[in-house]
């Protein structure tokens, strides 16, 4: 099964070697057929600190870092 790869916008540095990407995605509501906004955060690996708040970057998934990491920065 291959690897998902997402694209979003670092929202926090806050934590040493992890950003938190806020990745959104848009879908037509089943019943008014209006365009949906829907958003979800990702705790990804960044193992040099190399992103700050407001890049775009795209994250990979991977083996587990820590309870919550799960993805890990593939470039910006």
């Amino acid at each position: 099964m291959p690897k998902r790869i997402l694209q979003g916008v670092v929202t926090s540095d806050a934590n040493a070697q992890t950003v938190t990407v806020s990745v959104e995605r848009r879908l037509k509501h089943p019943v008014l057929q209006k365009t949906i906004r829907k958003s979800k955060k990702y705790r990804a690996h960044d193992p040099n600190n190399a992103y700050k708040a407001g890049d775009a970057v795209r994250i990979i998934e991977c083996a587990p870092y820590s309870k919550t990491k799960r993805w890990e920065v593939l470039e910006a």
